[in-house]
């Protein structure tokens, strides 16, 4: 089993939910972050004054996987979340030790 992480912009939630239920991946965690990477900040003009804007907001997805899902998952995200433009967001894979749903105690692959 894998956990595959995707850093993503806001506006391609949908794209990459859509994605990853095409390919079967079941359930996501989507949680709001601030970063950057290459892209790095920009800067705003607020009442005469500029300043700096070092952390952009971005959308951490996080998917459960079985092994013979991984591939498929990521080229979905890849597909999904691009715009060719800079800032599009990054993904990670790890491994996963042990997953177990709470109701009914299942382990493993079942769990996810």
């Amino acid at each position: 089993m894998k956990l595959i992480t995707a850093v993503i912009k806001p506006f391609k939630l949908d794209d990459v939910r859509e994605a990853l239920t095409e390919v079967g991946a079941q359930g996501i965690t989507v949680t709001e972050v601030k970063g950057f990477g290459r892209q790095k900040g920009h800067t705003e003009l607020y009442r005469g004054a500029e300043y700096v804007v070092d952390f952009l907001p971005k959308l951490k997805v996080e998917v459960g996987v079985a092994d013979d899902l991984v591939e498929r998952v990521i080229e979905a995200v890849s597909r999904a979340a691009n715009t060719g433009k800079v800032g599009d967001g990054k993904i990670f894979m790890y491994d996963l030790e042990k997953a177990i749903r709470i109701r009914t105690g299942e382990s493993g692959p079942e769990a996810l």
